[in-house]
């Protein structure tokens, strides 16, 4: 069986801009591919895959038949890049870092609410176990490259690279399009120092980037599993991340995250990344954060 859709982004972008509008006017899913099936150089089967998997901005409720179906269990999630995990895999991390000492990576991974709803994206960096998380409103690469591209535009590219030279997340679909967020050296004027680079853990795995998966249990504190976060804002993520990052740990000798973030680098990177730090008599870690 195929674990992946060959399709690049580009076509997907194509697809996307014809599909998705006529899906919004009530147009089914049949009617749609038997006037463009030319154009869509796809099967019937594997559009329905894409919008089932977020890869559209047209999605499973907007199509008349569609959400009348269960999704068969057997669909897997698309990896839009089938090979991009070709020189990108744990051992490469390793041998990256191996060549790059100076080099800091944060680790990446996904935080989900319930099923289909809005879920977070964070980043840990182990050296000062400061997290991030943005909220987005599905589970798909598209997303996750909005919000990294966000952070460049905000850091500029220097900082960014500095800051984000390596990037290590699971096997999760959403983080299948490492090119989309690349930044080679190449591509900024040769500069052997500007650089940021994605890896990927071994398949079940999770130890391989312990300090994000034990991360979340304190955004769990605030958000229970199984909880929704569709209420939630970005302004919300910011206030819950706030706390978890006053919050002091033994790891750091009894500094929070926020106070080792900005000795080793500034606390204007901390005011760009939207942090600030709370009195640690006012921390809450429980669910009342957000009521």
């Amino acid at each position: 069986n195929r674990c992946g859709l060959s399709y690049s982004p580009e076509h997907i972008k194509i697809v996307n801009e014809l599909v998705s509008p006529l899906i919004k006017q009530g147009q089914s899913i049949y009617h749609i591919y038997l006037h463009h099936k030319d154009q869509l150089m796809m099967s019937e089967k594997t559009l329905y895959k894409i919008i089932h998997l977020g890869l559209l901005d047209a999605r499973p409720i907007d199509c008349p038949r569609i959400v009348r179906f269960k999704v068969r269990k057997s669909f897997k999630q698309v990896k839009v890049d089938r090979k991009c995990r070709t020189g990108r895999t744990y051992e490469d991390f390793i041998a990256f870092l191996k060549d790059n000492p100076d080099a800091g990576y944060f680790e990446m991974d996904t935080v989900e609410g319930i099923k289909g709803g809005k879920v977070l994206l964070t980043l840990y960096h182990p050296q000062t176990c400061l997290l991030l998380a943005f909220l987005r409103d599905h589970n798909d690469s598209a997303s996750v490259t909005k919000h990294m591209n966000a952070l460049q535009s905000t850091l500029g590219t220097t900082t960014y690279c500095s800051l984000f030279s390596v990037l290590l997340a699971d096997n999760g679909s959403e983080f299948s399009n490492p090119s989309a967020i690349e930044i080679q050296k190449q591509s900024i004027f040769n500069h052997p120092s500007l650089f940021s680079r994605m890896f990927y853990c071994d398949g079940g795995h999770p130890e391989q980037k312990p300090g994000v998966e034990n991360s979340h249990t304190l955004i769990r504190r605030v958000l229970p599993k199984g909880s929704s976060f569709n209420h939630l804002t970005q302004e919300d993520i910011d206030t819950m991340m706030n706390h978890i990052n006053s919050y002091k740990r033994k790891k750091l000798n009894a500094h929070s995250p926020i106070d080792t973030f900005s000795f080793l680098f500034s606390t204007s990177l901390i005011e760009k990344l939207n942090l600030i730090k709370v009195d640690p008599d006012k921390i809450t870690l429980t669910p009342d954060l957000l009521k």
